[in-house]
């Protein structure tokens, strides 16, 4: 059964493709690829990350660093009316995420976001999580923002489990056709041959860990994809308003 509920740390870095088969060269020693990422394949997720319209949600991520919240619907891959989802919370309080989710359809989850009405429970369904997504529904005026998929490659611990590497490329996104059964397309975020890379701890940093970033020269880096999204589409925005703000002369004349 997938996991509803994380509690951790994630660290962010941004590498190159070299970096990045250095690293699955020598990461086997202590990680597994997980399910979906054997033999070094990719796995796309998508993502519609919900906002208000005045893009509350995001804007306060961007401006505050002691607490962040998101709600985002998550697909494995493009979704079909009856397949399962995920509707999640995630939430950043100093430095620790909490990530709280449940199963829905993807029908459900369209209805539960759109009308504000918790769906008939099912037994694939995380019936808390479902009050604290109703409450944060209603709480605020929320549409859909974003469309947002990348490709996944994913390993976890040897020895500890929790203890988890993702690394994400061919970032998407649009603002129009939000909605996971569309399909992926829109805008790279990112150079090809860029990755996001995110470790994931509940404790400290392995010793072997910090000691291969130091040696291959990795640092951390702070980034959000919606994050960065969004000012990207406030820079494209503000040049288009300003050249439809009316002039002086035009103001004069009646505007």
């Amino acid at each position: 059964m997938a996991i509803e509920v994380f509690n951790r740390y994630e660290k962010k870095y941004r590498i190159n493709d070299m970096c990045y088969q250095r690293l699955r060269e020598r990461l086997p020693e202590y990680m597994e690829a997980d399910a979906y990422s054997q033999d070094g394949g990719l796995y796309t997720i998508c993502n519609i990350y919900y906002d208000t319209p005045q893009n509350d949600l995001i804007r306060h991520s961007i401006e505050e660093t002691f607490y962040k919240e998101k709600l985002r619907l998550r697909s494995y891959g493009t979704a079909a009316p009856e397949d399962k989802v995920f509707l999640e919370i995630k939430k950043k309080y100093n430095g620790l995420v909490n990530k709280r989710r449940t199963r829905l359809t993807l029908t459900e989850a369209y209805s539960f976001v759109k009308t504000g009405r918790l769906p008939e429970y099912k037994p694939y369904m995380n019936e808390q999580v479902l009050h604290e997504l109703y409450y944060l529904i209603h709480r605020m005026e929320l549409v859909p923002a974003l469309f947002l998929s990348y490709r996944r490659a994913a390993m976890f611990g040897k020895e500890d489990k929790d203890f988890r590497i993702t690394f994400d490329r061919d970032i998407t996104t649009r603002r129009y056709d939000l909605g996971l059964h569309y399909g992926v397309y829109g805008e790279k975020l990112l150079p090809e041959d860029e990755w996001i890379m995110e470790i994931k701890i509940d404790k400290a940093m392995p010793l072997w860990m910090t000691r291969l970033l130091s040696e291959l020269h990795i640092y951390p880096a702070s980034f959000s994809k919606y994050g960065t999204e969004y000012k990207h589409y406030l820079a494209v925005q503000e040049p288009v308003q300003r050249e439809a703000a009316p002039t002086e002369e035009e103001c004069r004349d009646g505007c």
